[in-house]
C-alpha cells in the first residue's frame, strides 16, 4: 500500500485501520452533489440513443453521420479523462470538477439549439470534456469519506447510474418522441446549470500540497491523439470495412501513438500516468477488469437493443419505448444493489465481490442463451446480468481509490474511465460484426433486408460467458483487504 494509513498485510490479504472520522454533514451532502450530477450524465447519455433516428430525420443525414451523435462523447471522453484526472490532482478536484461542469453545460446548451448535425456532433465532442466529472467525483469521494465508507459511497454513485439510465430510457423515449429531441437537451441544460450552482457553494475546495504542479501535456497529446484514431477505426469499422485504407489511415498512427505514449512517459520525470503504478497488483486487476467489463457490458446492451426491436422471428418485435421499458428493471436494479455492494466491499474485500459479480455476469449471459422468447424473460435476464455488472464495477473503483498514492489517485480513476471506455467501444464492434455474420434474407414488400439471425445472438452471448470467466482468473489475482477498526501492527508492502 502507498497510503499513509496504518495497515496490516499477508499473502492473501490486507486490513486498512480508518483513518479520523471526517465531518460526516459535508459528506453528506457532497455525496448527494455528485450522485445528482452523476444521475443527469447518465440520463442525458441514455436519452440520446433512442432519439438518434428522429435526429437523422431531422436533419435528412446518414445513420453514418448521425452515428457520430454517440461516438464524438464517447471519443472525447475516453482521452480528456487521464488529463483532467492529472489536472485535478496538481490543481484541485473541485476546480477541475467545475471546469469540466462548464463544459457540458456549453455542451448540452449548443446541443439543443443545434442547426445542423455537423454542430450537433461538435456540441457533443464539447459535452464530451466534461465526461471527466465522473472520475473526478469519484475522487473528491475519497477525500470526504474516511476510508472504510468510501466503497458504499462510491457504490451509491454507481447505483445511481442506473437511474440516470432508466430515466434515459423511458422518459427521455416519451420526451423525444411527444415533445421533440432539442428538449431533451434544453431539460438537461437548466439542470445542469442548477447542479453547477449547487456544487460551487457546497463542495469544499481541496488544495493539493507537496504535487508538482509541471502537467505532462505533450504525453497527454499524444495519448488522446491515439485513444482518438484507435476509437475512431473501431466505430466506423463496420461502415469502411475493417482493412479499408480509411480504416488503415485510423488504425496505424493511432497504434503508434498509443503503443508510443508509454515508452515517452517512461522518460518523463513527472508523466501523465505514472506506469510504475501498474506494478500496485490491485490497480493492474482493476484496470484489466475495467477493460474486459466494458467489453461485455457493452457488447450486451448493443445486442439485445437490436434483439428487442427485430420483428418476430428475429426479435421481439417492440417499439423503442417498450424497448426501454423491457430494460429499465434492470437499472432499477443497480440502484439497489450498487449501495448494497458498496457495504458488501467494505466487509469482506474487493476480492470476494468481483468473484460474485463474474459469477453472476456468468448466470445472467448463460440464461440469454436459452430464456429469451418474451419481454420478461429478457428482463429477468438482464437484471441478473447487471447486477454481475455493478458487483464489478464498484469494487475496481475502491481498490483504485485504496491503493494508489494519494495524489495519484483522480489521474489513476481517469485513466480506468478511459480503459473502460475503450472496452465499451469495442463491445458493440464485436456485436456488429457478429449480427452482420450471421444473417438471414427476408424479402419486405419486394425489398430485400438481413436480419442478424439466433445463432448470432448467441455467438454474443457466450463471447460474454467467456469474457467473464477471464474475469474469474483476474481477479484471482486480487490481494484483498478488509477495515479493521482495532489498531493492528503495521508492516508495509504492495
Amino acid at each position: 500500500m502507498s497510503h499513509e494509513s496504518s495497515v496490516s498485510t499477508s499473502e492473501n490479504n490486507v486490513s486498512i485501520n480508518p483513518p479520523e472520522k471526517k465531518g460526516t454533514s459535508n459528506a453528506t451532502r457532497t455525496l448527494i452533489i455528485l450522485t445528482g450530477v452523476a444521475l443527469l450524465v447518465n440520463y442525458v447519455e441514455t436519452m440520446v440513443i433512442p432519439g438518434i433516428p428522429k435526429i437523422q430525420s431531422y436533419f435528412a443525414t446518414t445513420a453514418t453521420i448521425a452515428a457520430w451523435i454517440t461516438s464524438a462523447y464517447l471519443i472525447v471522453g475516453s482521452a480528456i479523462s487521464p488529463l483532467f484526472g492529472k489536472l485535478g490532482d496538481v490543481f484541485g478536484k473541485k476546480r477541475m470538477f467545475l471546469l469540466s461542469l462548464v463544459f457540458y453545460i456549453a455542451g448540452v446548451g449548443i446541443a439543443g439549439f443545434s442547426p445542423s448535425i455537423y454542430l450537433l456532433i461538435a456540441a457533443r465532442a464539447l459535452q464530451g470534456i466534461g465526461f471527466a466529472i465522473i472520475p473526478l467525483g469519484l475522487a473528491i469521494i475519497t477525500d470526504v469519506f474516511p476510508r472504510e465508507r468510501v466503497a458504499t459511497a462510491q457504490g451509491i454513485i454507481s447505483g445511481t447510474f442506473a437511474i440516470g439510465a432508466a430515466l434515459g430510457l423511458i422518459v427521455g423515449s416519451y420526451v423525444v418522441q411527444d415533445l421533440s429531441w432539442q428538449y431533451a437537451f434544453h431539460t438537461a441544460l437548466i439542470l445542469s446549470i442548477v447542479l453547477f450552482i449547487i456544487s460551487y457553494k457546497i463542495l469544499q475546495k481541496d488544495t493539493p500540497k507537496g504535487i508538482s504542479k509541471s502537467v505532462d501535456y505533450a504525453g497527454a497529446g499524444i495519448l488522446m491523439g491515439g485513444i482518438t484514431l484507435l476509437l475512431l477505426y473501431a466505430t466506423e469499422g463496420p461502415n469502411l470495412g475493417w482493412l479499408s485504407t480509411e480504416e488503415l489511415a485510423f488504425l496505424i498512427p493511432g497504434a503508434a501513438l498509443f503503443i508510443g505514449f508509454f515508452f515517452f512517459e517512461n522518460k518523463k520525470s513527472n508523466p501523465l500516468i505514472q506506469l510504475g503504478l501498474l506494478k500496485i497488483r490491485n490497480v493492474l486487476v482493476a484496470n484489466l477488469v475495467g477493460v474486459v467489463s466494458g467489453i461485455t457490458m457493452f457488447s450486451l446492451f448493443f445486442a439485445l437493443i437490436y434483439y428487442t426491436q427485430l420483428p418476430t422471428g428475429f426479435g421481439l418485435n417492440l417499439t423503442i419505448i417498450e424497448s426501454g421499458l423491457t430494460l429499465a428493471p434492470s437499472t432499477l436494479g443497480m440502484l439497489v444493489g450498487g449501495p448494497l455492494v458498496g457495504r458488501l466491499t467494505q466487509r469482506s474485500g474487493p476480492k470476494p465481490v468481483l468473484l460474485i459479480g463474474a459469477a453472476l455476469s456468468f448466470t445472467g449471459f448463460s440464461l440469454f442463451l436459452f430464456n429469451r422468447a418474451t419481454s420478461l424473460d429478457v428482463a429477468l435476464d438482464m437484471v441478473v446480468a447487471l447486477a454481475g455488472v455493478v458487483a464489478l464495477i464498484v469494487p475496481i473503483v475502491n481498490m483504485l481509490a485504496i491503493s494508489l498514492p494519494r495524489e495519484s489517485i483522480a489521474v489513476g480513476l481517469g485513466m480506468n474511465t478511459m480503459l473502460r471506455n475503450l472496452g465499451g467501444a469495442i463491445g458493440p464492434v464485436v456485436a456488429t460484426v457478429i449480427m452482420a455474420t450471421y444473417t438471414k434474407q427476408v424479402i419486405i414488400q419486394g425489398h430485400a433486408q438481413y436480419f442478424p439471425t439466433a445463432t448470432a445472438f448467441d455467438y454474443i452471448f457466450a463471447i460474454g460467458i467467456g469474457l467473464t470467466i477471464l474475469v474469474v482468473a483476474i481477479s484471482l489475482a486480487t490481494k484483498n483487504y478488509t477495515f479493521k477498526k482495532e489498531i493492528e501492527p503495521v508492516q508495509t508492502g504492495t
